[in-house]
């Protein structure tokens, strides 16, 4: 299937650019005039839901395209730990993180958490596995695709 192989080689990075951007902007978006910390984190659980809303869209996208087009094992390798990163991301930190915005907008302390810095290493996990894919897929995996 070539639309299958076309969404092999141009979703992996198109998504890392939407993470790298996104991870630009949750830091910039506290520095803009007049942005307390309540409304950055506000902003904040917007964008990183949307994100995620699109991350999966493209992890069904790109599963459907590996299933369609069957793709090397590595990068099959690779997109099943991009997967189970977006599974934990998915479930487990943004949950627990839109719930500690919510206390904080709501004037409360959360507790203790590693949440945040979880969230930021799995980020550059799936940054640096995106990147292998879309090398994979793009420049050694062509060679496989002919």
């Amino acid at each position: 299937m070539k639309i299958a192989g076309l969404l092999q080689r141009i979703l992996p990075p198109v998504w890392l650019g939407m993470v790298c951007a996104i991870a630009v902007e949750a830091q910039l978006k506290f520095q803009a005039p007049n942005v307390t910390r309540e409304i950055g984190l506000g902003i904040g659980k917007l964008v990183f839901t949307a994100l995620n809303r699109a991350e999966c869209a493209f992890a069904v996208l790109l599963l459907i395209a590996f299933f369609v087009s069957a793709a090397a094992r590595k990068a099959q390798i690779i997109f099943a730990a991009i997967l189970l990163i977006l599974l934990a991301q998915t479930f487990w930190l943004i949950p627990n993180l839109v719930e500690r915005i919510d206390l904080i907008t709501d004037g409360n302390a959360p507790p203790d958490s590693s949440a945040h810095l979880t969230y930021i290493a799995f980020e550059m996990c799936k940054m640096i596995l995106l990147l292998a894919l879309s090398i994979f897929v793009n420049w050694q995996g062509a060679d496989s695709q002919k």
